[in-house]
């Protein structure tokens, strides 16, 4: 063998060597990734979760608010990411307890059960005024002593949350968008989309709830939101019986 062929088959094999190995990395970064997405959604390969919603006013069968229903698309991309599958299911016919299945529950619970029983189980800090009378604070999110009020289409405000449960170990998370209008349960499905990485390194697979405001939908849609506060702490702990809320946040 010549010194000019013995240098191209090395070449040859020193390309081959090279190609494999970068393809090697790529495929463990990528799958370094997906587990630790799977893992924050609390959806291992072919795993099951829920995506609870509320029913239309129409009738008695399943209809769903068209923003609603850009928030379940929303979801089921990120579902079918971690390679899970979901099922949808209206929220009084949500029959599980925690840690069975990962559970994404969206619409505020003036007209979503499994909501208003979250939040009085695991948000005990929280009050969102459910009144059908129209006032000034019909729709207002509480917590702790801070209410947001809602101004339709200029300042609209929405819960994000993840939370676990000790019966769950953490692995099956529930998680809530809980929004003001049906324009905000869309805008907290879709920062959840852009930002779950951001969350992932922040919080981990611990629990957490996140104050959003979605600024201008009239003019923007769901796409400009704002992060408040992490407001956790608040978030889980107790009000107290007569707590009235001291400040109130609304579009200047």
């Amino acid at each position: 063998m010549t010194d000019d062929v013995r240098n191209i088959v090395l070449g040859v094999v020193a390309a081959g060597i090279s190609a494999a190995l970068g393809w090697l990395a790529r495929t463990y970064l990528w799958r370094r990734k997906l587990r630790r997405k799977q893992a924050f959604f609390g959806l291992p390969d072919n795993s099951e979760s829920l995506l609870v919603v509320n029913r239309g006013a129409s009738g008695p069968d399943l209809a769903v608010m068209r923003y609603d229903v850009f928030a379940l698309l929303e979801l089921a991309a990120l579902i079918k990411d971690c390679k899970a599958n979901a099922q949808v299911v209206p929220h009084d016919a949500a029959r599980q307890g925690f840690g069975e299945r990962t559970e994404f529950c969206v619409g505020g619970p003036a007209s979503n059960r499994r909501m208003a029983a979250h939040l009085s189980s695991l948000l005990p800090g929280i009050r969102v005024n459910v009144d059908a009378e129209p006032s000034p604070d019909r729709g207002a999110i509480q917590i702790g002593s801070e209410r947001y009020r809602v101004e339709v289409g200029r300042t609209e405000y929405a819960l994000l949350a993840r939370l676990t449960v000790e019966q769950s170990h953490g692995t099956r998370p529930v998680f809530l968008f809980c929004g003001q209008t049906a324009i905000t349960n869309q805008a907290t499905t879709r920062y959840l989309a852009r930002n779950h990485e951001r969350l992932t390194r922040k919080h981990g697979t611990t629990s957490f709830v996140l104050l959003l405001k979605v600024v201008n939908s009239q003019a923007y849609g769901p796409d400009v939101v704002e992060l408040v506060a992490d407001v956790t702490r608040t978030a889980q702990t107790p009000l107290p019986a007569a707590t009235v809320a001291r400040n109130s946040h609304r579009a200047s």
